[in-house]
């Protein structure tokens, strides 16, 4: 039998994201691909003025898109994420992923991170094309090669 106060042992494989392990100020989530994760699906990034944003590759293939700019997104880069590497998104880095539909994601966060202390901003067509671009060049678009 577990004994809790030992050992905190967590799954999920159920779509989206799922915080699952609190400490503190920070929490351990997983992110499974689940509808609208798609490169020709997204329309937003997203960035958290006052926190880091770790992502782990676990399974599967993603695309870390990130990038720069204030008010809004200026410049959009991809960043191909690789298994077992930890990738930090800096505070005020806006961002967003594009994943394949094994893929699970790692993420450690502040605890307290949500819609009511961050902040979106809606990709213009260029910065989509781009996007669904890059996503396709790097496999994970419709009509990628």
């Amino acid at each position: 039998m577990l004994d809790e106060p030992l050992l905190e042992v967590r799954t999920y494989d159920g779509p989206g994201f799922r915080p699952l392990i609190f400490f503190d100020s920070w929490r351990v989530a997983l992110m499974n691909y689940a509808e609208g994760m798609e490169a020709e699906a997204i329309q937003t990034v997203e960035r958290h003025p006052q926190t880091d944003e770790v992502f782990v590759l676990l399974d599967g293939r993603a695309i870390l898109f990130y990038g720069e700019g204030r008010p809004e997104l200026e410049r959009l880069h991809a960043q191909p994420m690789e298994p077992g590497i930890l990738y930090n998104v800096k505070p005020q880095t806006w961002h967003t992923v594009v994943m394949s539909r094994d893929a699970t994601i790692l993420i450690v966060e502040n605890a307290d991170t949500g819609d009511h202390n961050s902040e979106f901003c809606r990709l213009t067509a260029e910065q989509r094309k781009f996007l669904i671009e890059e996503a396709r060049r790097l496999g994970l678009g419709q009509g990628a090669s």
